[in-house]
């Protein structure tokens, strides 16, 4: 049961967060190479959109007020 309520808060925590901003974009390096001792290095974008954030939210939403199976 806590860790149910503990992975709700953390999706509604990060909906919330992905709506409030429209989407987040955020950049991870990709390659580095070097070149007569100069270094280049790549990043690859990444976007999460506000879809995401609103589908992040609802599971929350619905994950905290699930009645848990009793068996």
């Amino acid at each position: 049961m806590r860790l149910k309520s503990l992975l709700a808060a953390v999706l509604i925590g990060l909906g919330v967060l992905v709506l409030a901003y429209s989407g987040i974009t955020f950049t991870t390096p990709e390659s580095q190479m070097e070149i007569f001792g100069l270094q280049f290095g790549t990043t690859r974008t990444h976007f999460i959109p506000p879809l995401a954030g609103a589908i992040a939210l609802a599971s929350g939403i619905v994950l905290l007020f699930v009645a848990p199976r009793h068996h």
